[in-house]
């Protein structure tokens, strides 16, 4: 072996000619077959082993974000696929990189809100809802006030009430882990209609990514596990779209509606 003068640490794993260790672990001998992929998600991230309640909280969160139907990052991945049929990698990749402020980016932003709604408050959090609705209000107030919205509220299709909330709001609930995050999204739910003047539903992004957080994960990998979920959804696309094409007729739509507008051009000098 050759020596370098430098040390790269890692605890995630290692390999050698005969075996791989992953998390301390041999991954033939020990890991496969008896570690869920999402318990090994959690496991990698967390450095820890999750208890059962916390990873049927977790996988519920991956299965609440692993599609929503024909979204951007699913026409894109389609469309990717449709000009580079060679390039799976590529189709997944186009997918994954609209995951922002508005798809799959609300798990991260909504956890991130949450997190800083609570450290403000302090370690004296609410005992009871009518405390938990008041904090709720002022954290909703403050984000509305500096021009913001409130991440988590909200969503184009589900006007009425996304289904993912209250299911994961009850395994949460059920397992012992609805903490502080959980319980202050769903005072927001309740009281947001005192700053805003209307009433808008939690959606499934904002509730996983409070729920993401009171399972102890940082605001700062939330995004992580979005994208995580959603690729697994992505893969799916590919695989119809590769049994059953649509992204040719997609483009075919929108080639087909373009209007050129002619921009005000100077007139050529003569």
């Amino acid at each position: 072996m050759t020596d370098y003068p430098f040390s790269y640490p890692t605890s995630i794993g290692k390999s050698d000619a005969t075996s791989i260790t992953l998390l301390g672990h041999d991954l033939a001998g020990e890991l496969m077959g008896r570690v869920s992929f999402g318990e090994l998600a959690f496991w990698l991230v967390a450095m820890r082993r999750p208890e059962p309640g916390e990873l049927r909280v977790f996988e519920a969160v991956l299965v609440a974000l692993a599609d929503h139907g024909f979204t951007p990052s699913a026409i894109a991945a389609r469309l990717t696929l449709t000009g580079a049929p060679e390039s799976v990698q590529g189709a997944l990749a186009a997918g994954l990189l609209g995951g922002g402020s508005r798809y799959l980016g609300v798990t991260e932003d909504c956890g991130r809100f949450l997190a800083a709604a609570l450290a403000a408050q302090g370690e004296e959090l609410p005992t009871d809802e009518a405390g938990w609705d008041v904090l709720a209000v002022a954290a909703v107030k403050a984000q509305r006030d500096a021009g913001r919205l409130v991440p988590g509220l909200g969503h184009p299709i589900h006007k009425d009430g996304d289904p993912r909330t209250p299911v994961l709001l009850r395994i949460a609930s059920e397992e012992g882990l609805k903490g502080p995050h959980l319980t202050l999204f769903e005072a927001i739910g309740r009281t947001h209609v005192v700053v805003i003047g209307r009433t808008l539903p939690l959606n499934g992004a904002g509730v996983c990514g409070a729920a993401l957080a009171d399972l102890g994960f940082a605001p700062d990998i939330l995004r992580g596990f979005a994208l995580l979920a959603r690729a697994a959804g992505l893969l799916g696309h590919l695989a119809e779209e590769m049994r059953n094409p649509a992204g040719s007729a997609i483009y075919r739509a929108a080639d087909e509606s373009i209007r050129y507008v002619p921009p005000d051009v100077p007139p050529a000098r003569s």
